[in-house]
């Protein structure tokens, strides 16, 4: 990606190049103020375009001293083509409003020039628009949104031109029109890359991504916080999170899936810094699979035909709520016991009681990945494996 990158950096010097001399040639022939303008215009983009490769190269340096990358390089030189707009933007509108006086010749190869500088612009930017995207480099979208100002203010000229063919004086307005056009997407372009530079927030849908591939995760309880930023075309996060783990060794594993999984979804994320914190809970949701409603321990987990859920106090063992459900997974023809595992995962379990000792099965690795206790049962009676459960946990 990095290659390609760098490729269309090198191709939209050679575009930038080309449509300079057609537009210095057509100006020098004609004598407009509005193409001279346009070729003014090329001249500062040919030189953008420089330092949008000169950007690209310096965004993959680290150092000692720029241990986190100069990521935000591609953000300055996206400040500095929106300067450049500027300053464009200024000259033409100098030129329009107390320059003197031209003479336009027009002829039909103008005309046809014109119009070529329209269509090269215009699919060279969809070109660049589509590289910038996919490698998310602010740089090259920036380039690519100033080609796309070509294609309007070529046309403004190419207007003026036919125009002057027939006629009307409008080579001065088409000039001020540039003007016009220019400077909206320079303002936009520099506050963008000031936003990035200022470590504005990631934009609130990134965010919401993020915040439900944390919440999806079956081990994480919470999301405290969460915070992101952009540096170039990368993104950094910072997230707080209450995980079902009672160990340190358990809760870098859940950190690790939890990162895993954000860099599966989510594009061009460069850190992800995760802080996790055991949940101390004072209530404990107990699942425990029953052969009938009466509260007998099923020896099997997938085809039980109930299950109790049961809100435990730890302080002194006392019930706080008590269900007995049907399994809805009980007839199903495959995988009963990992779908009746993920189906408790979204009951909030943190414990399953049960017959059938899960350890060294699928069931019980996807219940442990989550942070929930599987407890083997050596009693036939509900009210006997719960308080046997507490026992072994309070001592």
């Amino acid at each position: 990606m990095v290659e390609m990158v760098e490729r269309t950096g090198w191709f939209s010097i050679g575009v930038n190049i080309f449509l300079t001399l057609l537009n210095l040639v057509i100006a020098l022939a004609s004598g407009s103020l509005a193409v001279a303008a346009e070729m003014v215009h090329n001249l500062v983009d040919l030189m953008a375009s420089v330092a949008v490769l000169v950007g690209l190269k310096l965004s993959q340096r680290e150092s000692r001293d720029f241990p986190y990358g100069l990521y935000k390089v591609e953000n300055v030189v996206a400040i500095g083509i929106a300067l450049l707009i500027f300053l464009t933007g200024y000259e033409i509108a100098r030129q329009a409003l107390f320059g003197a006086e031209r003479e336009t010749t027009v002829n039909a190869w103008m005309l046809v020039g014109v119009a070529l500088s329209m269509v090269i612009p215009w699919g060279f930017s969809r070109y660049e628009m589509r590289v910038g995207q996919a490698a998310n480099s602010p740089s090259l979208m920036a380039d690519a949104q100033e080609y796309r100002i070509h294609v309007f203010s070529s046309g403004v000229v190419l207007v003026a031109l036919l125009g002057q063919w027939v006629g009307l004086a409008l080579d001065r307005v088409a000039a001020l029109i540039v003007v016009l056009l220019i400077t909206k997407t320079g303002w936009e372009l520099l506050s963008d890359g000031m936003r990035v530079l200022l470590d504005a927030s990631l934009d609130a849908e990134t965010l919401d991504q993020v915040r439900g591939i944390i919440e999806a995760q079956p081990a994480v309880v919470n999301v405290n916080s969460l915070t992101g930023r952009n540096a170039g075309r990368y993104r950094f996060l910072e997230t707080e999170i209450s995980v079902r783990a009672t160990d340190l060794e358990k809760a870098h594993q859940i950190s690790h899936t939890v990162e895993e999984a954000i860099r599966l979804q989510v594009p061009h994320v460069e850190r992800v810094l995760i802080r996790v914190e055991p949940v101390q809970k004072h209530v404990q949701r107990v699942a425990v699979s029953l052969s009938d409603e009466e509260g007998t321990i099923s020896q099997h987990f997938g085809t039980a035909p109930y299950f109790a859920f049961v809100d435990v106090r730890i302080a002194d063992g006392s019930w706080l709520r008590h269900q007995v459900i049907i399994n809805p997974h009980r007839a199903d023809e495959k995988q009963r016991g990992l779908r009746v595992a993920h189906w408790l995962l979204s009951e909030g379990v943190d414990v399953v009681i049960t017959g059938d000792d899960l350890h060294q099965k699928a069931p019980g690795y996807v219940l442990a990945d989550a942070g929930v206790t599987s407890v083997t049962s050596d009693v036939n009676d509900l009210d006997k494996s719960l308080a046997n459960w507490h026992k072994k946990l309070i001592s």
